[in-house]
C-alpha cells in the first residue's frame, strides 16, 4: 500500500479516537454535572420547610447608602457634639475609607428633626411625612451591619450573600427553591428607578450580577424591565411579523432544541425553550401588566404625582404592586443616588420625595388588597453613613462617608412585627450595642418568613454546598416576627 495512504488513515484514525474519546470524557463530565444539578433539584423538593408568612417579596434597595444619623437613627444629644472630634473610644481605630484616612473626623449632627410617630412611637425623620403615617406597620432595624465598605461589594453582598460576583442572588434563590406562582411572568423581576437629580453625584451603576442567576438555571435570574420603549427588550414583533409567524418560528426552534437537547443532554438547552416561551407567553401578559389605565383615579393620587412618570420610583411601586397581584415572587426595586460625601442636605429632601408617598402608598394599597399579611416588603441600602462630616462642614452643610459598622433598614408585611424599632446603635451611631443584625441574618430572616430554613436551601457547588448565608454563623431575628 502506498505510504502516504497509509500516513493519512493514520491521521484520520487518530483525529477519531481524539475526538471520540474527547466526546466520552465530555459526556462523564456532563453526566455528572448533570447528576448534581439533578441532586441539587431534589434536593429543594421539600421546600418550604415550614408553614409560609409571605409568598413573595418587595425589595426596595435604597443604592448609593442612606444615612441612618439623618433618617431612621434618632441621636438627640448629638447636637452638643458639632465639630467636636470623634472620641477614639467610639472610633477604636476601625478601618475607614481612603477618602476619610488621615483626615479629622469632626462630628456633624443631623439638621433634621425626628418625631415620634403612630401608637408605637417609633421616631421618624420630618423628610418622610408619609411614611410616617405607616409607623405602626414598620419594623425599623437601626443594628444592621456588614463587612464591605465600598458600594461594589457591599450592593453584591446584600443581593447575592457574597460581596465576590458570582453568586446567585436572592430572588434567583427563591425562583429556584419555591418555584413559579403563575405561567405569564417572570418569578423575579427587577426595576430600576428614576431619581433626584439636583446636583446629583457619586452615582454607581447598577450591574445584572446583582439580579444573577450564577450557577442555577438562568431561567432563575431577574428580567430587568426597562423605563423607555418596550418593558423587556425584543418584546415587540419586528414589522411584517404577527402572532402568528412567532408562534410557527417558536415551534420550529423549539423541534431543533429538544433533538438538540435529546443528543447532549444540557439542561441550558430546556431553559431555552421554556425562556422562549416565557417570552411568546409575556407579549400579551407585559403590555397588560405595565399599562395603568385600569387604576382608579383614587389608586394614582394615592402614590403621588409622579406616578405618571415613566420609570419613576411612585409608578415601580405601583407596578410592583401589579405583579403581586400576577403572581410574581420577588421583585427587587432599586433607586440610586444615595451616596451623599458632600451637600447632603442639598440630595437629602429629593431622595426622600422621591420614596416617601410611594413607600407609604404601597404600604396602604397592599393593606387594601388583602396582600400585605402574605407579601414581605424589605427596604435598605448597603451599607451606612459616618457621623463625622466630609466637605463642607456646617449646621446645615455636610457629607458623610461611607460606614459598614452600623445602619437601618426597614420591614413591614409578611409575618413581621409593626410598630417596634430593634437594635441600638451607641450615641453617635457608630457601633452596634445591641441586638445586631447582619447582612446574613436579614437574609436568614427573610427566608425564615418564606418557609425556607437558609440552612437546608443550597446546591453543590465546586466542592461545596453553596447557600444565600453561607457558613458563618448567622441566625434568624425571631423578636421581629409577629
Amino acid at each position: 500500500m502506498n505510504e502516504s495512504i497509509i500516513n493519512e488513515n493514520w491521521r484520520l484514525a487518530r483525529r477519531q479516537f481524539l475526538k471520540t474519546s474527547g466526546m466520552g470524557l465530555g459526556a462523564s463530565v456532563l453526566g455528572s454535572l448533570m447528576q448534581q444539578s439533578s441532586a441539587a433539584e431534589e434536593a429543594v423538593l421539600d421546600v418550604p420547610h415550614r408553614p409560609q408568612r409571605a409568598k413573595r417579596v418587595i425589595f426596595l434597595f435604597m443604592a448609593g447608602a442612606p444615612s441612618q444619623v439623618d433618617l431612621f437613627d434618632y441621636k438627640p444629644e448629638l447636637d452638643k457634639q458639632f465639630r467636636k472630634p470623634l472620641p477614639p473610644s467610639v472610633s477604636m481605630g476601625q478601618r475607614v475609607t481612603a477618602m476619610t484616612q488621615g483626615r479629622e473626623q469632626l462630628v456633624a449632627p443631623s439638621m433634621y428633626k425626628f418625631h415620634p410617630q403612630g401608637e408605637s412611637g417609633n421616631y421618624m425623620c420630618e423628610l418622610f411625612p408619609f411614611l410616617s403615617q405607616t409607623a405602626d406597620d414598620l419594623c425599623i432595624v437601626n443594628s444592621l451591619n456588614t463587612n464591605a465598605i465600598n458600594h461594589d461589594p457591599a450592593k453584591t453582598f446584600v443581593c447575592t450573600g457574597a460581596e465576590i460576583p458570582g453568586r446567585p442572588s436572592m430572588g434567583a434563590w427563591l425562583s429556584y427553591g419555591l418555584g413559579s406562582m403563575n405561567r405569564d411572568l417572570p418569578d423575579f423581576v427587577v426595576l430600576n428607578s428614576a431619581f433626584w437629580t439636583g446636583g446629583m453625584r457619586n452615582t454607581q451603576a447598577l450591574y445584572s450580577r446583582l439580579w444573577g442567576s450564577g450557577p442555577l438555571p438562568s431561567k432563575h435570574q431577574g428580567v430587568k424591565f426597562q423605563t423607555a420603549g418596550d418593558p423587556v427588550l425584543f418584546l415587540s414583533n419586528p414589522k411584517g411579523i404577527d402572532s402568528g409567524i412567532r408562534r410557527r418560528m417558536l415551534d420550529t426552534a423549539r423541534a431543533v432544541n429538544q433533538q438538540h437537547f435529546s443528543t447532549i443532554g444540557d439542561p441550558e438547552i430546556e431553559t431555552t425553550i421554556a425562556q422562549q416561551e416565557m417570552a411568546f407567553r409575556m407579549q400579551s401578559s407585559v403590555p397588560e401588566l405595565t399599562d395603568l389605565a385600569g387604576e382608579p383615579k383614587h389608586i394614582l393620587d394615592l402614590y403621588g404625582p409622579e406616578v405618571t412618570k415613566q420609570g419613576s420610583f411612585a409608578r415601580n411601586c405601583l407596578l410592583a404592586r401589579r405583579m403581586v397581584e400576577r403572581g410574581v415572587r420577588f421583585i427587587q426595586l432599586f433607586h440610586r443616588g444615595w451616596d451623599h460625601h458632600t451637600i447632603l442636605p442639598k440630595q437629602m429632601p429629593g431622595q426622600c420625595y422621591d420614596i416617601d408617598q410611594p413607600c407609604a402608598a404601597l404600604i396602604d394599597d397592599l393593606k387594601q388588597r388583602g396582600l400585605f399579611e402574605d407579601t414581605l416588603i424589605v427596604c435598605a441600602g448597603e451599607f451606612g453613613r459616618t457621623v463625622y462630616g466630609q466637605g463642607t462642614l456646617k449646621r446645615d452643610d455636610y457629607g458623610r462617608d461611607h460606614h459598614p459598622r452600623c445602619f437601618s433598614g426597614w420591614l413591614a408585611g409578611g409575618g413581621i412585627k409593626g410598630g417596634l424599632t430593634y437594635g441600638e446603635t451607641d450615641d453617635f451611631s457608630y457601633n452596634v450595642v445591641k441586638d445586631p443584625v447582619t447582612v446574613r441574618d436579614l437574609h436568614a430572616t427573610m427566608l425564615h418568613q418564606l418557609g425556607i430554613d437558609h440552612e437546608r436551601l443550597s446546591i453543590p457547588y465546586q466542592g461545596l454546598d453553596l447557600r444565600l448565608t453561607g457558613v458563618e454563623p448567622t441566625r434568624v431575628i425571631h423578636e421581629i416576627l409577629s
